[in-house]
């Protein structure tokens, strides 16, 4: 699995350095950008929380107690999640200019840039559909305990848009101006787009039955159970809602900033190409896990076996904490490096990749509390408790709110997005408090919090120490240095293995016991 999402997330990487290449970090990027996060975000309104979190608790419940293994079970609520998302796409293509507005404000300035943002959103909306049919596939997949192609069929998806962008930068003129956009790379960047993902979730049908599995149309959806379901769905689709609120406002602050200085790089795109890099560690090694340890978690919770949940759960983070805290620290003090590295290459030049490293120096030390949140609320899940991740969802969005909007009328609108990312994971700080509280009380009082916090606290100890010595390492190199392409490869290089020595022979030294456990992640999790 984890080999897997490796290769998904570096061919997604390679996918991103052409699409910066393309389009650039800024207005031009943006209207595209905007219009293919629309789909993401409905899908997620409509079923997609439900299916990656609630769901999987029922179908190992039905899989445990149905007399036909949950195959009935199975079969209508892939109808009804389909027949949902077949509704909701048309819907949404229909109201796609409604839509965009609450993204991207339309004015008579920026009408040009509003109306090429809904035109994208037009090709790029039907991937609600494949997203809901990849994530239930996969999900049918996991409750079978088959990880392996949901976390390969990406690489389909990033493989089509490495060409689609390699053939835009290589053929066609690059854009500098939304006026320069013309309707056939708005054909081409919409429809390969939408194939890409298509690609990705027709692909685990074969996988789907070969572990067994047959499908046919089922709509018996009253009196055989799915009651439960949809409840524990009602819950997870208001955390959603409000996780996706604070989306909205956030990316409306940052297509403001992207219409006021359209050149420059400061806004919503720069802030998405950013926070993909930083998710990376957290993709590659917590969902992973996520992914392979919530069926045992889900099985622990229904038969009520909590002190089995607790230590899955403290385990799982204290092995994930090993490379989550490191690679913190590390995006922390080469931010500016690593962005520069990798999208210094498009219309903007390296002057538009300062703006994108001091965004990722402010979201980076969030991803620790990030991470951690998002294990903790599988405890919840486990005991089919969708409403306190809601409740949590809530917080954290008020709080990301509240942080933002106070950045977007009390900063300057070139630094306006830097202090939104730092609000961001100071957000999920502050959840994580109260996630934690809320967890011990669950778990019957004990949340193995000694041993949690002092394993935390070496590898914050040891991951310091090691990036200050990986960044002393960086000075040796002096001039070389600041030369813009080459300057970035010596920097990452030489305090990458610094850093990485450094960490392995202080966790050592501190005895850090994960540090061992961590190429063993698929045992704790089978």
């Amino acid at each position: 699995m984890a080999l897997g999402t490796v290769v998904s997330r570096a061919t997604g990487l390679i996918r991103l350095v052409l699409q910066a290449a393309a389009l650039g970090p800024a207005l031009v990027a943006t209207t595209y950008n905007t219009a293919n996060t629309v789909p993401m975000s409905l899908y997620a309104l409509l079923i997609g929380g439900a299916l990656n979190a609630a769901f999987v608790p029922q179908l190992v419940r039905a899989r445990l107690e149905h007399a036909d293994g949950g195959r009935a079970h199975e079969q209508r609520l892939l109808t009804l999640v389909l027949c949902v998302l077949g509704v909701g796409t048309v819907a949404a293509v229909l109201s796609a200019p409604q839509i965009v507005s609450l993204y991207l404000p339309d004015s008579p300035a920026d009408h040009a840039a509003f109306e090429l943002t809904v035109v994208f959103a037009r090709f790029l909306l039907p991937q609600i559909f494949f997203y809901g049919l990849s994530t239930v596939l996969g999900q049918l997949l996991n409750v079978r305990e088959k990880f392996g192609a949901v976390t390969w069929t990406p690489v389909l998806n990033n493989v089509v848009l490495i060409a689609l962008f390699g053939l835009f930068v290589g053929l066609l003129t690059v854009p500098r101006t939304v006026q320069d956009v013309t309707p056939a790379q708005v054909r081409l960047l919409g429809v390969g787009t939408t194939i890409g993902i298509a690609l990705q979730a027709v692909a685990l049908i074969p996988y789907l039955r070969e572990a067994g599995f047959r499908w046919r149309l089922r709509f018996d959806w009253r009196g055989v159970g799915l009651r439960s379901s949809v409840s524990a769905a009602r819950w997870t689709l208001l955390f959603v809602l409000a996780n996706q609120a604070a989306l909205m406002v956030v990316t409306h602050y940052a297509n403001a900033a992207d219409l006021v200085l359209p050149q420059a790089g400061v806004g919503s795109t720069a802030y998405s190409y950013v926070q993909t890099i930083w998710s990376l560690p957290q993709s590659i090694v917590t969902v992973s896990l996520v992914t392979a340890l919530l069926p045992r978690l889900s099985r622990a919770g229904a038969e009520r076996r909590v002190d089995d949940v607790r230590e899955d759960l403290s385990r799982a983070l204290r092995v994930t904490g090993v490379v989550i805290v490191p690679c913190a620290f590390f995006l922390l003090l080469f931010g500016p490096q690593i962005t520069t590295l990798l999208f210094a290459h498009g219309p903007g030049g390296v002057d538009s990749t300062r703006p994108m490293g001091y965004m990722l120096q402010a979201l980076a030390l969030g991803l620790i509390p990030f991470s951690a949140q998002f294990l903790l609320l599988r405890g919840f899940y486990a005991f089919e408790d969708a409403r306190t991740p809601f409740w949590m969802a809530v917080w954290i969005a008020v709080f990301n709110i509240a942080l933002a909007t106070g950045c977007h009328l009390l900063l300057p609108i070139r630094w306006a997005v830097t202090g939104m990312a730092a609000a961001y994971g100071l957000s999920y700080g502050l959840g994580l408090l109260i996630t934690a509280q809320r967890l011990r009380s669950r778990l019957a009082g004990r949340l193995d919090g000694k041993r949690l916090s002092r394993t935390y606290g070496k590898l914050t100890a040891a991951a310091a120490t090691a990036g200050l010595a990986g960044w002393a390492a960086t000075r040796v190199l002096g001039a070389a240095a600041s030369t813009p392409i080459w300057g970035p490869v010596g920097v990452l290089a030489a305090g990458g293995v610094v850093m990485g020595l450094f960490f392995v022979v202080l966790a050592r030294v501190f005895r850090v016991g994960e540090l061992q456990s961590l190429p063993g992640m698929r045992r704790l999790a089978g």
